[in-house]
């Protein structure tokens, strides 16, 4: 296991180590060495950290936004989605594209199975 910390603190340094990341990646896991695994892991992080710094997503503003970055973080469809809640998959469409209102059972589904913090959902609400 490699100790080594990596950090990019360019552009050119982050797209070069994406450029080496991928070429490894691309060989296959079985064709890597361990050091190599190592390698990709650590500048896979680096590369992260970088992204995180340099490229942050926006904070969701709205309920909807939350539910579709939950949506997004948990690789649901729609309807995966509307069935993990507990909801038709229509009400759900229209409360996530501004046509209905989300209402208390929606809400509570949203806390309860997403762990959305219900202060920011009751603070947009």
């Amino acid at each position: 296991m490699s100790t080594e910390q990596i950090t990019y603190n360019t552009e050119a340094e982050y797209e070069s180590a994406m450029d080496e990341i991928y070429e490894l990646m691309n060989r296959g896991e079985a064709n890597l060495t361990e050091a190599e695994k190592d390698k990709v892991r650590d500048m896979a992080l680096a590369a992260e950290a970088y992204e995180d710094k340099h490229f942050p997503f926006p904070p969701p503003e709205t309920i909807p936004e939350m539910v579709e970055r939950k949506r997004f973080e948990l690789n649901l469809t729609q309807a995966g989605l509307a069935e993990m809640l507990g909801l038709g998959k229509t009400k759900l469409s229209q409360i996530l594209n501004g046509k209905q209102e989300p209402d208390v059972p929606f809400l509570k589904a949203v806390y309860q199975k997403l762990g959305i913090d219900p202060g920011l959902l009751l603070d947009n609400a």
